[in-house]
């Protein structure tokens, strides 16, 4: 006698997880975020060194740069920037989205040392100095753009310059400032140059007991805006070296996209019509726990707050694979069940549970791999070890256990009974016992 309630239930659970999937799987992949590989961007690999002789990266400093980074990135507006240590002394960008790549570059790997300096170098007020924050652009009575900024102690400037001014002879009582003064650098070095590499030195008549002070330069608003933003986002704490770079136009972004989700739709439709002709109801169960495996990939890579890339992409489709293979071993295994002679809900039984151990080990080292991938690869690779790690486990969960369930009700049903070739068997196959 046929079951019906157990249909019906099949048709409720097919309809609501339609439903489901129909009404927000839009949403879902609008809020992906995506990588520059996507919509467009640059990375840049840096090694980072320290800026003293003798200093030491370790791990506190590599993430205090990352913080510094972070910072800097606010500047430019990128809302997803991700920024990650690789090895024992290098940092990877990733900027995606960004159209100014040159002013990115600048201000990621300017260290904003910003120094006061009298005439012979000596260092007398540096950023540890400055009111975070507080660098501002200003303009002059000539309208020409300079740059403010607000110290934390108005005494100690007050000394400063009262040290500065009282030098003799004159022309020594200059308070030069310098935005990353390097070794070799020096005042008399570059004083007789059409353009010196230090901001202003101004000559100091009077004490100036003041936390305002005003950076002046033939500044363009480009550049005052620039100097002001790379101050208020803090000094890097080492020197960023560029290592690699690699940069992405929108357009190309995008095109690669379209012709990836192509081609992987592609790849979907032809394992739905295989699976279609060769396992028959098999294959529609096979075709309806696919689509919900899709689904929950993306749910739940929106959910972990990662970024999709095209080799995240690639492993998807690659999950499918993966779960279309678990889906043959179970359906293979019954085929095999209803051959030998055995009912089709003894079949069922059988073939679910002795598929089970071959599909636990072919999922258990293609995780060990993925996961290895993750812990040695760089950020692309790391991606794709995500996406494949994430489809993995829930392929197993819709593969096995979904599949499982919705074939288990109409096995259960007795609608199939002696109807092998609803499962992809001739009767002319099936050995009787």
């Amino acid at each position: 006698m046929v079951k019906k309630g157990r249909i019906i239930t099949f048709f409720l659970i097919v309809i609501i997880l339609g439903g489901l999937i129909s009404t927000t799987i839009m949403g879902i992949a609008k809020e992906i975020k995506l990588g520059l590989d996507l919509q467009g961007g640059f990375e840049i690999l840096y090694q980072v060194k320290p800026v003293d002789e003798g200093g030491v990266i370790d791990d506190d400093v590599l993430n205090a740069t990352v913080s510094a980074l972070n910072q800097r990135v606010n500047v430019l507006g990128v809302s997803e920037p991700y920024i990650t240590i690789e090895g024992e002394d290098r940092v990877r960008v990733q900027l995606a989205g960004v159209e100014d790549q040159q002013t990115a570059r600048d201000l990621l790997a300017t260290e904003a040392q910003l120094t006061f300096r009298d005439v012979d170098d000596v260092v007398k007020l540096d950023g540890a100095d400055l009111q975070e924050g507080g660098a501002r652009v200003t303009f002059n009575e000539a309208n020409q753009p300079e740059v403010a900024v607000t110290l934390k102690d108005a005494n100690q400037f007050g000394e400063v310059t009262r040290e500065i001014r009282d030098r003799a002879p004159l022309g020594e009582n200059l308070l030069v400032i310098w935005l990353d003064f390097e070794e070799g650098d020096s005042f008399y070095g570059e004083v007789g140059k059409e353009n010196p590499k230090f901001l202003s030195a101004p000559t100091v008549r009077e004490v100036l007991n003041t936390r305002n002070v005003v950076i002046q330069g033939n500044f363009t608003i480009d550049e005052a805006t620039f100097l002001a933003e790379v101050l208020n986002a803090g000094a890097l704490p080492v020197q960023l070296d560029e290592l690699y770079s690699n940069s992405v136009g929108a357009s190309l972004g995008e095109q690669a996209m379209k012709n990836t989700i192509f081609a992987g739709f592609i790849g979907v439709a032809l394992i739905f019509i295989y699976m279609l002709i060769f396992y028959r109801f098999m294959g529609t169960i096979a075709v309806i726990t696919l689509s919900v495996y899709i689904f929950l990939v993306l749910v739940i890579f929106n959910w972990m707050n990662a970024v999709l890339t095209l080799p995240g992409i690639a492993a998807l489709i690659l999950g499918v694979g993966m779960a279309v293979d678990a889906n043959i071993i179970t359906y293979e295994r019954i085929k095999e069940e209803i051959r030998s002679g055995k009912s089709i809900m003894s079949a069922f039984k059988a073939g679910s549970r002795r598929s089970l151990s071959t599909i636990l080990d072919a999922n258990i080292t293609t995780i060990l791999a993925a996961s290895v991938l993750f812990y040695y690869g760089t950020s692309s690779v790391q991606g794709f070890a995500i996406m494949l790690i994430v489809s993995i486990l829930t392929s197993f969960l819709t593969a096995v256990y979904g599949s499982r369930l919705l074939l288990g009700l109409w096995v259960n049903s007795r609608i199939f009974n002696k109807k092998p070739r609803m499962f992809g068997v001739k009767e002319s196959e099936i050995n009787e016992l």
